[in-house]
């Protein structure tokens, strides 16, 4: 038997979950979870084989328990909505042992839960070819946390004088920060750095 532990700080969700894999005869959910915090106390109390892991929860999130995590024998494999650069990378890193999105089908979540527990590393086809994207292309040097709070403002429809107001800084100091994120993200004018800091998940909402 699997031993699991779902952590999702969505009820209906867990509970899906539970019904769903509590039907394959090899799987045995041990423990539930709605945090990060949650999450490392019923791993300890329980020891499972595999945990499925939601990121984004309310308080303290699933890549802090991933790290924390780490000591433990079990495998974590991410469970989540969201395959943005900012959750992938960091959660692999983190020691992840896979990552798969919620519309993961039944059958392949099974397949995958499997792998996991054999020490495979598991990713859904999306979050694969995110990774090798970052393979092949050269690291793109970050966004200081100023570029970022100029950037934030541009896309809220701000002039650069607006923008200046905000930050108690100058007009030409708003232009150099622009200039600056222009080359980071490898585009040319405002509308397209808004866009493609919305697409990387630098910037909080949908960009729509």
């Amino acid at each position: 038997m699997i031993r699991l532990v779902i952590v999702d700080d969505h009820p209906v969700v867990r509970d899906g979950l539970r019904g769903m894999l509590s039907a394959a005869p090899d799987f045995e959910v041990v423990g539930e979870a709605a945090s990060g915090d949650e999450a490392v106390a019923v791993v300890t109390a329980m020891s499972p084989d595999v945990v499925l892991m939601d990121l984004r929860m309310p308080g303290s999130d699933g890549l802090s328990a991933i790290e924390r995590l780490r000591p433990h024998p079990c495998r974590v494999l991410v469970l989540t909505t969201y395959d943005t650069d900012r959750d992938v990378l960091p959660a692999i890193k983190a020691g992840a042992t896979g990552y798969l999105l919620k519309d993961t089908p039944r059958d392949e979540l099974q397949r995958a839960i499997r792998a996991a527990h054999a020490g495979e590393a598991v990713l859904s086809p999306a979050v694969a070819t995110r990774l090798l994207g970052q393979v092949r292309e050269p690291a793109l040097e970050p966004l200081s946390t100023r570029e970022l709070d100029v950037l934030a403002l541009v896309a809220k429809g701000s002039t650069n004088r607006a923008v200046a107001a905000a930050l108690f800084i100058s007009e030409a100091t708003v232009k150099t920060h622009l200039l600056h994120v222009y080359a980071k993200l490898g585009v040319s004018d405002r509308a397209a750095a808004v866009a493609v800091a919305y697409e990387r998940g630098l910037l909080k909402g949908s960009g729509r």
